[in-house]
């Protein structure tokens, strides 16, 4: 168990995203990725969508485009009440030294502070979490941490 701040450096590799800022929120259920432009089609038979992922809310010119496999649409709640089915794909997480696999929602977070939410499904039994501290694995919100060398699954 480690413990982590209100907000923290994060990668998610398998989108090829190295670094951006989630929100760490344990009010929420699921994690969410800001993205636009998702266009949907099929891969092999198998749903997947392409998407453009802003990561930094204070330069939209700076973004990634991406594709995943969708393992999901279900029904979310947002902070507001609203209720809006969305599209679930996964990726790995990369925070600090340790990587494992989360599932996240995929909508248009462009109104919100955080290009990224870290909802409880991705933290449970992982990290504990200080809401008065901020970037405890390293880094400002100017800079991420240099982060150790994540361990690779082998097949």
């Amino acid at each position: 168990m480690f413990t982590v701040g209100w907000h923290e450096w994060v990668g998610l590799p398998c989108l090829g995203i190295e670094h951006m800022i989630a929100k760490i929120d344990t009010g929420a259920l699921t994690s969410a990725l800001h993205a636009v432009e998702i266009d949907r089609d099929y891969v092999g038979g198998a749903p997947w969508v392409r998407l453009k992922v802003h990561t930094d809310r204070l330069h939209v010119d700076r973004f990634f485009v991406t594709e995943a496999a969708v393992v999901d649409a279900r029904e979310v709640r947002s902070s507001s009440g609203l209720a809006q089915r969305r599209l679930i794909i996964q990726s790995d997480l990369v925070m600090g030294s340790e990587r494992w696999p989360i599932e996240l929602s995929i909508t248009d977070r462009k109104k919100m502070g955080f290009r990224m939410l870290l909802g409880r499904r991705a933290m449970a039994g992982r990290m504990l979490v200080d809401p008065g501290a901020a970037f405890l694995l390293g880094g400002t919100i100017r800079a991420p941490a240099r982060q150790a060398p994540v361990a690779q699954e082998s097949d």
